[in-house]
């Protein structure tokens, strides 16, 4: 297949690729030091990565792809079990780190080689073919062990190609992200996705606004993050000026990985006349939606099935569901050469996740607008509440209860109710602890905004909400809170 990174050995070697800190790499010290980490790794079927927000992570895994092995990235935060069971699982052949990284005893068994960012290796000629897997991605185990998503080069490729086309990502680009760089949002579309442009990363290493408003005062172009690292942004955005006027000069401003909320939408826009833009992918099928950067930055939504993607939403029997009316909720299925191949070692899992008729069951629930928009509602096993003969989407009501002044988090959940089948949950964390919203006061504002079967029925009080790494809701959690 034709490469991975052209800008390797076609593009500009003087141009910066990778900027960790103060730490650089230009594309042809990144040539030999990948180069390095290829001729290492060569013939070594996968490659675990310990994937610390370091400049050598990006080299392993560079070199790991280039080498046409595939890696394994690891969570540095996993636990001892969590990490022995994705050791077993994945079987690799040794295990890369930044010099100097301190590894867990699980890995103690596994032959360790240091990557050198200054090494001066040759670049390999590229011997994989589209099919070969390129990345073992662990997904986060809600239901069980973490199931190892295998993620061939074609879909890689044709990922990150399809952002090029609705984001209209060139080699201009300079990317600033601050995410961990063990899942398919900060290493694939925060490290590969400017690599393959030509363009340029700037990771922070640790998120903070003030790093947001440096480099994109300082040249950078896009902003990836997660729902959490904006609403950080809308509440910095009134009392410093700077952030506000960085983030205006942005071209474009991303976030995915969970529904952004509409109100740190709307905050966000106010503050800078900028809008986020969100997208929707997900470990097994990387992206497939997304707002383009030429189209409607519609809060709330997930713009337009990408370029190759097909994606349609069915009823519980599988029926298609053929209305645009913003109303009817279907799970989400998709096809195209975005897709995984196989969950590693698991024939049953992967048989399972697929229809017939090759589509992948995403779990996720959502209605098309009428202008084939998607907005997404929840999941089906924890944000599909079925309440009085109503498919309610547990999403809505989150931004609605957001929009309350003295609500500064909200989750929605749905339990059992004799009556109604599922009653509506509402877990908050209130702007002032001392003077939490009324229970009747939030049903009405929801009923008021939404519908009066959209009400919840419960109310309960938390000083935080439950999230993993990632900044997501762990709503499974919540039943322990």
């Amino acid at each position: 297949m034709s490469s991975l990174f052209p800008a390797l050995t076609d593009g500009p070697g003087e141009r910066v690729a990778l900027r960790f800190g103060p730490r650089t790499l230009t594309y042809g010290e990144l040539a030999g030091a990948a180069g390095a980490v290829a001729a290492r790794v060569r013939d070594s079927g996968r490659v675990a990565v310990w994937a610390t927000p370091e400049l050598e992570t990006a080299v392993a895994v560079a070199g790991v792809l280039l080498a046409g092995a595939a890696a394994v990235p690891l969570n540095p935060k996993s636990g001892e079990k969590e990490l022995a069971h994705i050791l077993s699982d994945s079987a690799p052949s040794l295990v890369l780190a930044a010099p100097g990284a301190e590894l867990p005893p699980a890995l103690a068994a596994l032959p360790r080689a240091d990557v050198d960012a200054a090494a001066a290796g040759t670049l390999p000629g590229e011997r994989a073919a589209d099919g070969d897997p390129a990345l073992i991605v662990y997904t986060s185990g809600t239901t069980g062990p973490p199931k190892g998503a295998v993620l061939p080069r074609r879909a890689l490729a044709t990922t990150l190609d399809a952002l090029a086309d609705a984001w209209q990502w060139t080699g201009d680009d300079v990317l600033v992200h601050g995410l961990p760089l063990f899942h398919v949002h900060g290493l694939v579309l925060g490290v590969l996705g400017p690599l393959r442009r030509g363009g340029s990363v700037r990771h922070l290493g640790r998120f903070s606004p003030e790093g947001v408003a440096r480099e994109l005062n300082g040249g950078a172009t896009m902003l990836f993050g997660v729902p959490t690292m904006y609403h950080r942004i809308a509440e910095a955005l009134p009392d410093d000026p700077e952030l506000a006027k960085a983030l205006a000069r942005a071209r474009l401003l991303v976030s995915g990985s969970a529904a952004l909320p509409v109100h740190d939408h709307e905050r966000i826009a106010a503050a800078t006349g900028r809008r986020v833009i969100e997208r929707y992918g997900m470990t097994e099928t990387l992206m497939n939606t997304s707002v383009r950067a030429d189209g409607e930055a519609r809060a709330g939504t997930v713009g337009v099935p990408l370029p190759g993607v097909r994606l349609r939403l069915v009823e519980e029997d599988g029926t298609e569901i053929t209305a645009y009316d913003g109303e009817t909720v279907g799970e989400i299925q998709v096809r195209g050469p975005n897709l995984f191949t196989e969950y590693l070692n698991r024939p049953d899992a992967t048989a399972a996740a697929f229809t017939a008729d090759g589509f992948f069951r995403t779990g996720d629930m959502a209605v098309r607008e009428p202008d084939g928009y998607v907005r997404i509602v929840g999941r089906k096993a924890t944000d599909l509440i079925k309440s009085g003969g109503y498919k309610i989407g547990a999403g809505e009501i989150e931004n609605a209860l957001l929009e309350h002044p003295a609500v500064r988090e909200a989750a929605v959940t749905g339990e059992p109710d004799a009556d109604l089948g599922e009653r509506i949950v509402a877990w908050i964390v209130p702007a002032d602890p001392a003077a939490p919203p009324r229970a009747e006061e939030l049903a009405d504002h929801v009923a008021r905004r939404l519908a009066p079967h959209k009400r919840p029925r419960v109310v309960r009080y938390l000083a935080a909400l439950p999230r993993n790494d990632m900044g997501k809701i762990m709503k499974r959690a919540l039943a322990d809170a």
